[in-house]
This record gives structure tokens, C-alpha cells and sequence, in this order.
């Protein structure tokens, strides 16, 4: 597993307005030092942190079984993963929790993923050439970063039929979490998770959190802390060894997201 290396790279704090959204995993290596930043002009204002090892699911497995007309069917298997129940460790994660059980998340390129609890649901799709991905997360969200946990693929819509479906062999990043609003006690520490596929070269992420630059190198769940009221954005990136941005679809790919401690 790569190793953790978060190198604050600049710091440059704005506002940032606009409506808010609505809407694998090997952990056993992470260490559970906060993330380091450091910063050529002022104190950082947001601090990551690395998940501890979350249970487990090592023979969880998805497969696409079929896809037409919107409607989706999957084969989900694994001797542990069941969608619909809860976590066990979720009382020590304190953060956001799906009050629904372990799902999966479908996400379509850069748009915001969409929990399903059941394996056969509808899901439209958009007319074009999309990048699909399906990945099985635990009920706080994490996902779980194996091989098996994931399907990719390219679908070409037209006039909303299946025209065309290959899966994705290049490299490509999808933004996972945070999104929507969150409310109490699930503002104090805000989980970042991302998806990436094909990326045995090398290749790491640029998080920029409300324009503070992270360097994340290992591929694992953080917790943000810090983060104001109101609207926060995060903008992550797929870069190549050199530093470069990886040519792919949807990269980078950002989300506006809302902290509402005091719900009224």
C-alpha cells in the first residue's frame, strides 16, 4: 500500500458560497498519526486524520448482472457483507451514519453518488458516454477498497437504451464523500473517502479543502476537523508520479457540501 505522506502544499482560505448538494478497502497498514501539513504563510485551519482499521470484508464481492431501461441488478456476495444491516464498529467510528445499513454507492462521473440498499433497483442514467461506478460501502459510508468490491464501466446512453458497455481499464478518481448536509454532532468530523481504479502506477490524489492543499498518498478514509458552518468545498485530483494531472474523465472532480450544527 502506498505510503502516507500529507504535504501542505499552499494556503490561500475563501468563502465559498453556491447551494449545497442534495441529494477498497485494506485498512490494516494505516497509521493513525495525524496527517501532516505544513504551510509557507499561516496556521492550517483543517487537519486530516487517518481512519483507524475498520472491520473487514475481505471476500465481499459485487458483480453487474445486468442494466437496461434504468433498471440495475447486481450480484452481491461475501461470508460477512450483508446490504441493509448495520456496521459493528460503527459506535467507534464517530461519524455520519446510514441509519439504513451497508450499501452500495452508484456513482455517475463527476455527479453525486446515489445509495442503494437492495441489489436490484431503477437508476436512470443519462444520455451520453458514462463512466459508472458501483462499490460497496459500510453503513458510515467508508468503502471497502478491494478488487472484488468494485465494478467500473463505460455505458453509452442514447436516448435512454444501453448503446454500448465495456469496463474501465485507464486510470480514474471518483469523489465518494462528503455530500449533502450534515447536522450535529456529525459536523465535528467529516469523513473524506474517494474511490480510485487502475491506479497500480503511481498515481495519488490532490485534495483541496476549502483551498487548502492535503497530498494523499495513501489510498484510505480521513477524518476532517476544523471545517467551518455553512458551505465547504473540497476539489480532489488524480495526479500522475511526476505531479502532473491525469488525463481521465471527471478530473479533478469537486463537491459543495453544508455543516449545520444547530438544525432548527
Amino acid at each position: 500500500m502506498r505510503s502516507l505522506f500529507i504535504l501542505f502544499i499552499g494556503l490561500s482560505i475563501a468563502a465559498c458560497g453556491g447551494n449545497s448538494e442534495s441529494t477498497t478497502e485494506d485498512t490494516s497498514s494505516t497509521t493513525t498519526q495525524p496527517a501532516e501539513s505544513k504551510s509557507s504563510t499561516s496556521a492550517d485551519k483543517y487537519t486530516l486524520t487517518p481512519f483507524k482499521e475498520s472491520q473487514q470484508f475481505s471476500d465481499a464481492s459485487i458483480e453487474l448482472v445486468s442494466f437496461k431501461d434504468g433498471d440495475w441488478k447486481f450480484k452481491v456476495s461475501g461470508s460477512t457483507y450483508e446490504l441493509g444491516v448495520q456496521t459493528s464498529d460503527v459506535d467507534a467510528k464517530g461519524c455520519a451514519n446510514s441509519a439504513k445499513g451497508q450499501h452500495i454507492h452508484l456513482i455517475d462521473g463527476a455527479e453525486p453518488y446515489a445509495a442503494k440498499y437492495v441489489s436490484e433497483f431503477h437508476h436512470d442514467i443519462n444520455d451520453g458516454k458514462r463512466s459508472v461506478l458501483a462499490f460497496l460501502s459500510r453503513s458510515y459510508h467508508e468503502s471497502i477498497k478491494t478488487n472484488a468490491a468494485y465494478t467500473a464501466q463505460t455505458i453509452r446512453i442514447q436516448d435512454g437504451k444501453v448503446r454500448g458497455m465495456e469496463p474501465i481499464i485507464n486510470p480514474m478518481l471518483f469523489y465518494s464523500r462528503p455530500k449533502g448536509v450534515y447536522s450535529g454532532d456529525d459536523t465535528k468530523r467529516v469523513m473524506l473517502d474517494y474511490y480510485m481504479i487502475n491506479t497500480d502506477a503511481g498515481e495519488w490524489v490532490k485534495a483541496d479543502i476549502n483551498g487548502q492543499i492535503f497530498v494523499l498518498k495513501e489510498w484510505q478514509p480521513y477524518y476532517i476537523e476544523g471545517l467551518p458552518d455553512g458551505n465547504n468545498t473540497i476539489k480532489l485530483s488524480l495526479m500522475d508520479t511526476n505531479g502532473e494531472l491525469v488525463r481521465a474523465n471527471n478530473n479533478p472532480v469537486s463537491r459543495t457540501f453544508k455543516l449545520n450544527p444547530d438544525p432548527q
